[in-house]
């Protein structure tokens, strides 16, 4: 077993390694070759002479530095130094005459020191004006400062003008390494940074979708007046190809009969920030320095950043021949993570870029995942009641704290810089399984290969057993235990691709405990960016659900987000698993916490791009190639709309194709625009408030009444899907309705063609014309204040009222169709009951998600009001969802186009009988549940509320399901084409024939759509207490082909 060693000794290990292998050609990319000429042409300054005279004058005028050495200063400072004609004609003979007296005054600061390594040259001017910057200091080829002014300057550049770039506010940079030295005594040279704002053309051009960008049209002009052909021949190149893709785009160039590489790297604007300052750390610790950089903007939104870059003399380090190919494999890396605390500037023993990646995704793996809880609090479970609300409120106050105090980001980072050593095991323990080799290739094996040879890769016991000899304590064991479980439990990842957004992993589940955790997820996916880390949870192989923004008010509210982000994606995932009763797919949900200040949109979109990358096999060398895959299966994904992502759904459907996903592009997300892409939009077609509304009718016929008899109460006014859709779908006399817009109330009954008026139109109550209320109605808008209610009460703020409004009313019914989760709870849910003892409803039907909690739906319950909860009465748009995903997958691409896509603005036949399809599965699933509920009440004669049968149909469903799905009954062919027939709604059987579907559809999918029909259907028919020879019965009929 040997121990690691230094990354010098390392790297000239696989120095050597590589140079015993010959004269073999480098696997990683085919070289392109330039002529050895500037890539720019050097400006030359006309009035340059003229200026130097000036300057020695304004010098010797400020008498700093004596009159005999003015002009030796002076010339020196125009001659010797090496600094390029673009800094002598764009600064002012004030700003050059202060910076040479800045330099004398350098050198006779390191002359008192007597040393003439001390000489540090730190100059610089910021524009007042924003016009751009210039930068000055001394620099050593080849190393990454620590100290002085090099130590923070590319960092600042980055901060104060590339990451805020944009295509109407740009800036470009020039920085070169002077030729000259400082002075006679000391060899330093300096490194010029020129900043200057990007003057593109003031008319741009039209951008039409599949035509390439001409890069002159959208250039700087002062680009434009420096760049040579043969460089804006690359340029252009480099620009089509980043807009044909979503990720950055690298290319590297041997310069003719020299060393020197050049790497052009172009990525769209605003994808990654830091980036410029980070490549610096990269090449530096492959002991390369850069002659010259640039980062050149356009403004279509591309970035090109070109680095010149030469091996440094004398160094053990690997060839240039083969390091720049491992630069260019890392910044890809970078360009994911570029603000990496484990990447640190060169020193003995840090890591190397992909080591200290593997670091970070550890890191943000432990801060999840550490077992925080332990068996104090299996024991304290144990004895509490987690029914009992005060109990349940008591555990989870324990399990914050636990997780609040145990394991923090700062205590896991400071275990991580503790073992570098112990790390990089961990790497390697990774690395091993998960990097691709390609068997059919003789060529050279990669440099982080020949890097991984370096160490004795140990199994997983002896790394445990070196782990658990090497820390100290408990805490750091446990910290270090969580990268072994990662590796352990990691089935495919991107790590390895060439070119990549974010950073993904496709993990085992496995490894989640039991006791926070009892229902086990069928898939995970964790995804890491610069600017966010996300998850995807899904409950079965064939799952749906939708992808959430968590957005974050500030730091301390970020905190908390970042603790809790999995917890709150696993229980949402959950909670969809049960609502997703009836149909193919089972529970899922995906969870994006974006960084403060972070844009959410390309937040949504590098996740979207990175779990892409794990579900399209790779085919192109260099830029997505094939990845290891422990899954061993293909994995389809459902994506849909939720908080902050309802506008994204387009954009990831489209890029999923773009992405090569021809078969499954069209199901990849529900919620697409109807017109353009084929959606089914709940909101137009009614179908969440299908599914309520049949809840409704089914109480009315039970309890035989009138609908116009019946006072309702409603939350989620004109202006929302839910609330205008139960408006117009009803006939009750609505005494009030609550909205993000105010409080409508009317005891005598609200005018209902007014209320039609708005819901057709969709604007919220304070649009209603008061004059159609009656003497005792008002309208209270949330900006009023001191405003007099017909009662005499006076109603001080309208924001507060409004928030509270949803317990003073009194009716028949309640359907909540708005407002936030919770907003009856345990606190607030006894101001539904009077001080008499009877409550304000008689029932609630619970349109909007998680209105009640649970604990409030049994308070209610136990007080004879009738409670249907949401997860029966609001599946109707899951259902749509779920049509609308199997459209997707049923339909090639020709006919989706041609049957489900608008033309002329207008919906085909094909779409409109389509969706009377799903409005009458939503119909019949929706009856059907509720009569089952109804059913199984009565026969308990009310012992159970019908919250808890609700719960337990949900229950009862999934776990059939499954054992479905793992039986043979699937395998009779008669039963099998009996279901289908049935479960396809009709108009898709009609269109494209039954056999063709089966050959179309996913077996998985087939499987889950079978096993959730019969499920549902038997359990619906003879309730969840049906025996064995119950379904007997059932099965028999299971081959007939009639509905």
């Amino acid at each position: 077993m040997s121990t690691p060693e230094p990354h010098s000794k390392l790297l000239s290990v696989a120095a050597q390694r590589i140079s015993n292998l010959g004269s073999a050609h480098s696997s990683e990319a085919s070289l392109q070759r330039v002529k050895n000429m500037p890539g720019y042409t050097t400006p030359v300054f006309k009035g340059k002479d003229e200026q130097r005279t000036l300057v020695e004058n304004t010098v010797a005028e400020k008498g700093f530095i004596p009159r005999e050495l003015v002009a030796n200063e002076v010339n020196w400072f125009y001659t010797h130094l090496g600094i390029d004609d673009t800094y002598f004609e764009s600064e002012s003979r004030e700003v050059i005459s202060d910076h040479i007296i800045a330099l004398f005054g350098a050198k006779i600061l390191a002359y008192t020191k007597h040393d003439p390594s001390k000489l540090v040259i730190d100059l610089e001017r910021i524009d007042e004006h924003g016009n751009g910057a210039t930068f000055i200091h001394t620099s050593s080829p080849g190393l990454t400062s620590t100290e002085g002014p090099g130590a923070t300057c590319e960092s600042r550049i980055d901060e104060l003008f590339l990451n805020n770039s944009t295509p109407t506010n740009a800036y470009r940079l020039e920085t070169y390494r002077s030729t000259g030295s400082i002075s006679v005594t000391a060899s330093q040279q300096l490194r010029c940074y020129f900043v200057t704002k990007c003057h593109f053309p003031t008319t741009q051009p039209a951008t039409v979708p599949g035509q390439k960008t001409d890069i002159r049209s959208v250039s700087d002009s002062a680009f434009l007046d420096r760049v040579t052909k043969n460089t804006l021949d690359i340029y252009q190149q480099v620009m089509w190809n980043v807009e044909s893709r979503y990720g950055p785009v690298m290319e590297v160039f041997e310069v003719e009969g020299t060393r020197e590489r050049r790497l052009v790297i172009g990525y769209k604007m605003g994808g990654t920030s830091g980036f410029f300052s980070a490549l610096s750390n990269l090449y530096h610790f492959y002991s390369l320095y850069s002659a010259r950089k640039y980062v050149e903007q356009f403004s279509n939104g591309i970035t090109i950043i070109s680095l010149y870059l030469n091996p440094l003399p004398n160094s053990n380090a690997p060839p240039i021949e083969n390091s720049i190919f491992q630069v260019m494999k890392e910044a890809s890396l970078l360009f994911c993570l570029p603000d990496n605390p484990f990447f640190l500037p060169k020193s003995l023993g840090t890591n190397a870029v992909q080591e200290a990646t593997y670091a970070y995704c550890g890191w943000i793996f432990a801060q999840h995942f550490c077992n925080r809880l332990g068996p104090a609090y299996l024991q304290l479970k144990n004895v509490l009641n987690e029914n009992d609300p005060a109990h349940a409120e008591v555990l989870n106050d324990i399990k914050r704290r636990f997780r609040e105090e145990t394991f923090t980001r700062e205590s896991i980072a400071q275990v991580i810089h503790a073992h570098p050593d112990l790390i990089r095991l961990l790497y390697v323990n990774f690395a091993m399984t998960h990097y691709p080799l390609d068997d059919s290739n003789n060529l050279m094996p990669t440099l982080s290969y020949q890097r991984l040879q370096t160490v004795q890769p140990l199994t997983d016991a002896e790394l445990y057993d070196k782990i658990r000899r090497s820390v100290p304590n408990k805490h750091e064991l446990q910290v270090l235990e969580s990268f072994l479980i990662f590796n352990k439990h990691i089935l495919k990842t991107n790590f390895y691709q060439p070119t990549k957004v974010a950073l993904s992993f496709r993990l085992a589940p496995d490894f989640l405990p039991e006791i926070e955790y009892p229902w086990k997820p069928f898939g995970m996916f964790i995804i890491i960016g610069n600017d966010f880390r996300g998850f995807h949870i899904r409950f079965r192989d064939v799952a749906r659900g939708g992808i959430r923004l968590v957005m974050s008010r500030n730091r301390e509210n970020y905190s908390i987000n970042q603790r809790l982000l999995f917890d709150e994606n696993y229980n949402l995932a959950y909670t969809q698993s049960l609502k997703n009763k009836d149909i193919p797919e089972g529970g899922a949900k995906g969870t994006i916490l974006p960084s403060l200040g972070a844009n959410p949109r390309r937040c949504f979109e590098k996740y979207v791009d990175a779990v892409i990358d794990l579900l399209i096999p790779g085919q192109t060398p260099g830029i997505k190639e094939p990845l290891v895959d422990l899954f061993g299966k293909p994995e389809l994904l459902f994506f849909g709309p939720d908080e902050g992502t309802a506008d994204m759904m387009d954009w990831a459907a489209l890029h999923a194709r773009s992405r090569g996903a021809e078969t499954w592009w069209k199901s990849f997300t529900t919620g697409k625009t109807a017109k353009t892409l084929g959606g089914v939009p709940h909101d137009t077609y009614g179908m969440t408030s299908l599914s309520i509304r049949q809840y409704v009718l089914g109480l009315y016929k039970q309890l035989g009444l009138r609908e116009k008899d019946i006072t309702k109460v409603q939350t989620g006014g004109p202006d929302g899907d839910l609330g205008s859709n139960e408006i117009l779908l009803a006939n009750d006399k609505t005494v009030a309705i609550i909205d993000g817009s105010g409080v409508l109330a009317d005891p005598h009954g609200i005018d209902r063609a007014e209320l039609i008026r708005l819901a057709k139109l969709r604007i919220p109550v304070s649009n209603f014309n008061v004059a159609k209320l009656s003497k005792e109605g008002y309208l209270v808008k949330v900006e009023d204040q001191d405003l007099k209610l017909p009662s005499g009460e006076v109603v001080l703020d309208g924001t507060d009222f409004r928030n509270g409004a949803h317990l003073r009313f009194k009716a028949d019914l309640f359907v909540p169709c708005g407002g936030r989760p919770e907003a009856v709870n345990i606190s607030n849910m006894a101001a539904l009951v009077d001080g008499e003892g009877k409550p304000h409803f008689k029932y609630i039907v619970e349109g909007a998600n998680l209105f009640l909690t649970q604990q409030a739906r049994l308070y209610l319950e136990k007080r004879k009001v009738i409670v249907f909860k949401d997860s029966s009465t609001n599946k109707g748009g899951v259902t749509s969802s779920s049509l609308e995903v199997l459209a997707g997958l049923a339909l090639s691409t020709e006919e989706y186009v041609d049957l489900m896509i608008f033309k002329d603005g207008k919906p085909s036949t094909f779409y409109q009988s389509y969706v009377k399809d799903i409005q009458a599965k939503i119909q019949e699933n929706a009856s059907a549940e509720f009569h089952c509920i109804w059913k199984e009440h009565a026969r308990l004669q009310g012992t159970k509320t019908r919250t808890a049968i609700s719960d337990e149909l949900s229950l009862t469903l999934y776990n059939l399901q499954a054992e479905l799905e793992g039986s043979d009954l699937y395998d009779d062919i008669p039963s099998r084409h009996g279901v289908m027939s049935r479960a396809i709604p009709k108009t898709l059987v009609d269109q494209v024939g039954l056999d063709t579907l089966l050959q179309r559809l996913p077996e998985a999918y087939q499987k889950a759509l079978f096993s959730s029909w019969v499920a549902s259907h038997y359990i619906y028919k003879y309730g969840v207490t049906a025996s064995s020879v119950d379904f007997f019965h059932f099965a028999r009929d299971l081959a007939k082909t009639d509905a």
